[in-house]
């Protein structure tokens, strides 16, 4: 492998507008390559380094399903278990028909919730959400917000169509409810900790805080980037723990997630994050044929989607280069040659009126592919 060609390359993104980038690489379960190159402010006055810290937003999500198939294998959770066998104020919903609001027919599944086919939308500012924060000062919990979210009408019956949504967030008090302990506490427990994760986590703290990048406004006509707030707007309160946007982390130490989930859920330290059949199973296209209409609208031709992570289905159509195929979600891996790449990047993408979140880019290179991005 020539790392020159992939180090130059690194460095040239700052000239076509990327202010800084950090790329690694792993292989069984050690580095292979690392190289960092820009600045993580504007005024480039700070280069940017190893300790550097991000919000990891939708490449939280992979983090939240993997935290439910773990429960799935031990039993207390089941895939195609009613969601409100867990928050039982997801019982009865209703659902947009027309100019009209109506009683959901379909059963809200845990399955609908991984697989983005929920109903449920993106709407941070639906009345519910606004409502319980003004009554809390600001202060609601997870479980409060996500009580709240379900006086919201769903925009289609459940396992219908694919709608890219606050499914992950649901999945977070979902989560609390089988656990019996708050989110965060499960996931330090049970993934982030035993596989030596120690600087990512829900809470913004005076360290992260002191080594948090700055974000930046990417124009795809011009190839510039501006600097824009620091916020996170998916951390609806101080308390709440977003599941689909609300990690902190740093490259060093989501590589060692990424490592694990590409090397059949087996950390480096030895730690079993998931069985080898779970990660096949997240894999595994979960799209009817409308929902696979609606992801393609998503702008994912070739691809379909599965239990947190998008999948390859037709290959000539993707225009994908890799040789056998690849795989791809909010985080992604691949079980086959045990190589893992994460390269993070500084930015928010506009393009044909849609606004993609970029801030975290990762890529998994593997036999088969499965590729990340935020």
């Amino acid at each position: 492998m020539d790392k020159s060609i992939l180090a130059d390359y690194l460095d040239s993104l700052e000239a076509k507008g990327i202010p800084g980038c950090d790329c690694v690489i792993f292989h069984n379960h050690k580095q292979v390559f690392r190289h960092t190159t820009g600045f993580s402010d504007a005024k480039k006055t700070k280069p940017l380094t190893s300790a550097n810290t991000y919000w990891l937003f939708s490449a939280t999500k992979l983090i939240t399903c993997t935290a439910v198939i773990q429960l799935i294998e031990k039993g207390k959770i089941s895939l195609d278990a009613p969601v409100a066998d867990y928050l039982p104020e997801y019982k009865h919903l209703n659902v947009k028909c027309g100019s009209e609001v109506v009683p959901a027919k379909n059963t809200l599944t845990i399955r609908h919730l991984l697989s983005m086919q929920s109903g449920l939308n993106y709407n941070l500012q639906a009345p519910s959400i606004l409502k319980v924060l003004k009554d809390t000062n600001n202060e609601a919990t997870t479980r409060e917000i996500i009580r709240e979210l379900a006086k919201e009408p769903l925009e289609f019956e459940p396992g219908t169509h694919f709608l890219y949504s606050l499914s992950h967030d649901v999945l977070g008090a979902v989560i609390e409810e089988a656990a019996g302990q708050k989110f965060g506490e499960y996931l330090d427990e049970h993934i982030l900790k035993p596989i030596g994760m120690k600087n990512t986590g829900f809470e913004l703290t005076a360290d992260r805080e002191a080594n948090m990048s700055e974000q930046f406004e990417f124009d795809m006509d011009t190839m510039t980037s501006k600097p824009i707030s620091l916020e996170n707007c998916y951390k609806l309160s101080n308390k709440y723990e977003s599941g689909g946007a609300g990690l902190i982390s740093t490259a060093d130490d989501y590589i060692l997630f990424l490592d694990a989930m590409c090397n059949d859920g087996v950390s480096a330290n030895g730690y079993r994050v998931l069985t080898r059949e779970s990660i096949d199973l997240m894999r595994k296209d979960q799209m009817n044929d409308i929902s696979k209409k609606d992801f393609d609208e998503f702008g994912r031709i070739g691809y379909s989607y599965g239990l947190g992570v998008r999948t390859l289905i037709e290959k000539e159509k993707s225009g994908s280069k890799s040789p056998v195929g690849n795989l791809a979600g909010m985080v992604l891996q691949e079980p086959m040659q045990s190589l893992t790449l994460i390269t993070i990047l500084r930015f928010f993408m506009y393009s044909m009126c849609v606004t993609a979140v970029m801030l975290t880019q990762i890529f998994i290179l593997k036999s088969e592919t499965l590729l990340t991005k935020c």
